[in-house]
């Protein structure tokens, strides 16, 4: 009984959230892989470009909310989502137009595209702060848990309780259907099989009749949209802060570099590692091990390798080992 007591207190503490949270940190990795494969450049606007998107979302959500449409136990959302994807990918479209393709034509360095995707990311937090303001903003609505401590408890009769958040479960659902349709479509239709060219060899590329400007389009739509996804599906089950979305780019870069940048594999499982990285040397484990251990090895202390607030220290320190001994990757993807 102990030990189900303990794997319960561990799913309900470690399993679950770093599921949630490697999901929602592999979808934001994809994006930044994309981008990085195929257009070449880190893009340190990644993060403020969810923020974007998720505002959109949320000020659609409060306006559904406010006539009274909902979708019941769901988030409303999930009805706001789309809309919050054509504002992000109306954003990020006109800054490519305006900014980034000027330097893509002169034919610049990625260290320049680097430098002027950071002027991109201080704006585009400006208008999210200026918009939607630089508190916490809740927009979840709708049934709060597919299970709750209290209905585990009367249902096993284990001390512990689990409570599986109906975000948490949209969360890993979410993720599921779009890197399945995203790489559908990068293996076996004929645009993405141009991208994956155009990632491969660009030269080769263009003298095959590819479009080079069609291929960046399309692959800003699919970051814009990942984005957005990513986005509302952290601020659902966290909250929507904005400067949280550019702390966010630590994690979602560490997880791009960790899987192997370019690599879109690399990237989900990189966003797991780091998410189980973050949640296992974080998590305070005295609870687990007055399950499992004996009466006089039962420890008094919380045994916690590290508080929360350095969360954001262990994916800064798995990038840098990874940086020092593998600089392609798990997956072996570009170098950085």
């Amino acid at each position: 009984m102990d030990l189900l007591n303990a794997l319960v207190a561990l799913s309900n503490f470690v399993l679950i959230p770093a599921i949630a949270y490697g999901s929602q940190l592999a979808l934001g990795a994809l994006g930044v892989t994309l981008i990085y494969g195929i257009l070449r450049f880190s893009n340190f606007a990644h993060g403020d470009t969810m923020a974007f998107g998720t505002m959109v979302t949320v000020l659609f959500t409060w306006w559904f909310q406010s006539k009274g449409i909902t979708i019941g136990p769901l988030p409303t959302a999930l009805l706001a989502l789309p809309f919050g994807i054509m504002g992000c990918i109306i954003l990020i479209l006109a800054t490519d137009r305006i900014i980034y393709r000027f330097y893509r034509v002169q034919r610049a360095k990625p260290v320049i595209f680097v430098i002027v995707s950071l002027g991109v990311m201080f704006i585009m937090n400006g208008i999210v702060r200026f918009v939607i303001g630089p508190n916490d903003q809740r927009f979840l609505d709708g049934e709060r848990f597919i299970i709750s401590v209290r209905n585990f408890k009367a249902l096993t009769g284990l001390q512990e309780g689990l409570a599986i958040k109906t975000t948490q479960g949209l969360t890993v659902i979410t993720a599921i259907i779009v890197v399945g349709v995203l790489f559908y479509f990068l293996n076996h239709t004929r645009t993405g099989k141009s991208m994956r060219a155009y990632s491969d060899n660009e030269d080769l590329a263009l003298l095959s009749g590819i479009n080079p400007d069609k291929v960046v389009a399309i692959t800003w739509l699919i970051v814009a949209t990942l984005a957005t996804i990513a986005g509302v599906l952290y601020g659902l089950d966290k909250s929507f802060k904005p400067f949280t979305y550019f702390q966010l780019l630590l994690p979602i870069f560490a997880a791009a570099i960790v899987g192997g940048l370019g690599n879109p594999i690399g990237a989900i499982a990189g966003g797991f590692t780091i998410a189980f990285s973050e949640v296992t040397i974080t998590y305070a484990w005295k609870k687990v091990a007055i399950y499992v251990l004996p009466e006089g090895l039962k420890p008094d202390g919380l045994v916690q390798l590290l508080s929360t607030d350095y969360k954001f220290a262990v994916s800064f320190a798995i990038l840098l080992i990874v940086l020092l001994f593998k600089p392609t990757g798990l997956f072996s993807g570009k170098s950085v």
